[in-house]
């Protein structure tokens, strides 16, 4: 019998497993100008705060990498009409910041001796764009086509003391090239500042952008099952209640208020087995009535109450993570089988559905 062949498929979906195995992730540790402009006050206050891991596909991911190669393109074209590029291609990142450290990001670069104002210095944005994004941005222009692009421009300009930016967009179907030069808009780059700093001072996270949903914004948001559901946050020390981001300096410093210390990143990653969760993170499991000692206690709709902190009377911030839903958490059963196993936790929902017939196996 002949061999069937593998499929023809597998070397791409070997490429895209590379990639998702290969390309660094984790979260950002400031909160980013490419994504102060988005809608949703809530959303930035999540990201910022850790509260749930993006994922993204190899496919999305190369396209990513895509995106990134352009700019050594762009410069090298710049550089040959007889400008200056100044770019983190030669080993430097141009890089701003502001809010202690907490809010900023990374251009592209800066250009000077541009043909159309040879002896202003601009910073310089490189995108790319499909077709139909390109035609729209052509007919709009950046401020009413790509309006996170423009604002991520009005954040450079005003950090790095420059008064104009070149928006450089290529047409990855086509390789149609459009340009725009920018002004900085004092009043939109204070309006910036403020919400950035808003958002970073917030000890709780703003209102949602709707409370609908099937709200198109709140749909395909990563955020969906914490805002709308009774999904809980990813743990670590920026989702603790006793963590604070220090704005004093410029590192991006955090605190811990329980043990009065610093935080460096590697720890807020971390966490500890003291977390507990920031409440109003919670207030789709359930309402904090109150702290017993170490335990903060939540009381449910139907009355019901779990705890979070140290077993056996509380749950872990991570068993409260791995639930899916906080029924779980005020369910007979599940307390009965961790009273029976001593330093039994929940690691997952959907493990064992029929345990009289598998907890001789598990490994407790």
């Amino acid at each position: 019998m002949a061999k069937v062949p593998a499929p023809l498929n597998a070397t791409v979906d070997a490429i895209y497993r590379w990639r998702e195995q290969t390309t660094p992730g984790g979260h950002r540790e400031h909160l980013g100008a490419s994504i102060i402009g988005y809608p949703c006050d809530r959303n930035l206050w999540l990201t910022f705060r850790w509260a749930e891991t993006e994922k993204f596909e190899g496919r999305v991911l190369r396209l990513f990498d895509t995106g990134k190669r352009e700019e050594s393109r762009i410069y090298e074209e710049l550089r040959g009409i007889g400008c200056d590029v100044f770019a983190d291609d030669g080993g430097t990142q141009y890089r701003v910041s502001a809010c202690g450290g907490h809010f900023g990001g990374s251009m592209d670069g800066v250009v000077s001796k541009l043909p159309e104002a040879p002896k202003t210095p601009h910073v310089l944005e490189a995108k790319t764009h499909g077709a139909k994004s390109f035609a729209d941005l052509q007919k709009k222009g950046v401020e009413k086509a790509k309006p996170m692009h423009f604002t991520q421009m009005q954040t450079y300009m005003g950090l790095a003391g420059l008064d104009r930016a070149l928006y450089f967009a290529v047409n990855k179907d086509t390789d149609e090239i459009y340009t725009e030069r920018i002004e900085l808009d004092k009043d939109a780059f204070a309006k910036i500042m403020e919400r950035a700093t808003r958002i970073i001072k917030a000890t709780e996270p703003p209102l949602r952008l709707s409370d609908d949903p099937a709200y198109f914004e709140c749909k395909w948001c990563k955020f969906h099952p914490q805002c709308h559901g009774e999904k809980a946050p990813e743990v670590n020390c920026r989702t603790c209640a006793h963590s604070t981001p220090l704005t004093d300096g410029d590192a991006g410093a955090w605190g811990c208020e329980k043990f009065g210390c610093g935080l460096p990143v590697e720890n807020q990653r971390a966490g500890c087995s003291d977390h507990r969760f920031i409440p109003i993170l919670l207030e789709r499991l359930g309402k904090l009535e109150g702290m017993d000692g170490d335990l903060a206690i939540y009381t449910r709709a139907d009355g019901k109450q779990f705890a979070n902190g140290d077993p056996p009377d509380g749950f872990t911030s991570d068993e409260i993570r791995a639930v899916n839903g906080a029924s779980m958490l005020v369910d007979r059963q599940v307390r009965e089988l961790r009273d029976e196993f001593s330093g039994a936790r929940i690691v997952e929902t959907n493990v064992a559905t029929a345990f009289d017939d598998l907890k001789d196996d598990i490994p407790w």
